[in-house]
């Protein structure tokens, strides 16, 4: 993860990037509680061996997302529809405080850049490009959190934003239109140097998206035996 919680483009361990990969399985249904995760199908999945696939899997075994069985390999655990919502609840709650207090830091030059972000994302979007939609929502975040100056509140974003499989994202529907129009509040807030307003529309966006993947969560189940032994 980068310092301010979101997924790092570069220098990742393999064995984060498959506790990702898992992970986000996971949240977003495509594998379900009781499923066997196969190694040799991850590591086929990844381009990857099956030493960092193993080591991937026993990491989330200490979040409670898989379990080792012996002789039998590892198993999903079970993710209710309500511990996804908690998760995104409490994201919304750091990231709200941390755009509270970008409010009072936020200039023209950041509140500049800040339009440009969102320019370039509302632009991806018109062109179907979900996946760019994803890094500029990520730049975005990034802007916001990393004008302030509160590295405990980005630390604990760094944990909870872990259980965020933001790399899924683009295939939840609704998510990019969610990123287009959500981002316009936030931006007004932090322009206008309105702090409430700012954690408000920050919250509500977090929660917005909680509410797509839990909406999502319900559906994919069907995918699962691609990812499984069964």
């Amino acid at each position: 993860m980068s310092e301010l919680g979101y997924p790092a483009r570069r220098g990742r361990s393999l064995t984060d990037e498959v506790a990702d990969h898992v992970r986000g399985l996971v949240m977003t249904g495509r594998v379900r509680e009781g499923d066997y995760l196969r190694l040799d199908r991850l590591a086929a999945d990844l381009g990857i061996s099956v030493t960092p696939v193993r080591e991937g899997l026993l990491a989330l075994q200490g979040e409670g997302f898989v379990e080792l069985l012996p002789r039998r390999g590892f198993v999903v655990r079970a993710l209710a529809e309500q511990d996804l919502q908690d998760v995104f609840w409490v994201q919304a709650q750091l990231e709200g405080e941390l755009a509270r207090r970008a409010a009072a830091v936020f200039d023209d030059e950041l509140v500049a850049g800040l339009r440009a972000i969102q320019e370039r994302l509302v632009a991806a979007a018109e062109r179907g490009d979900h996946r760019l939609v994803e890094r500029h929502n990520y730049d975005f975040h990034h802007a916001v959190a990393k004008a302030v100056d509160a590295k405990r509140l980005r630390w604990f974003l760094k944990v909870a934003a872990r259980m965020s499989p933001s790399r899924y994202f683009p295939q939840v529907e609704g998510w990019t239109d969610a990123a287009v129009s959500d981002h316009g509040a936030i931006i007004e807030a932090l322009a206008a140097g309105d702090g409430d307003a700012a954690a408000a529309a920050m919250q509500s966006h977090i929660l917005h998206a909680g509410r797509l993947l839990g909406d999502a969560f319900g559906r994919i189940g069907d995918s699962a035996a691609e990812h499984t032994g069964g």
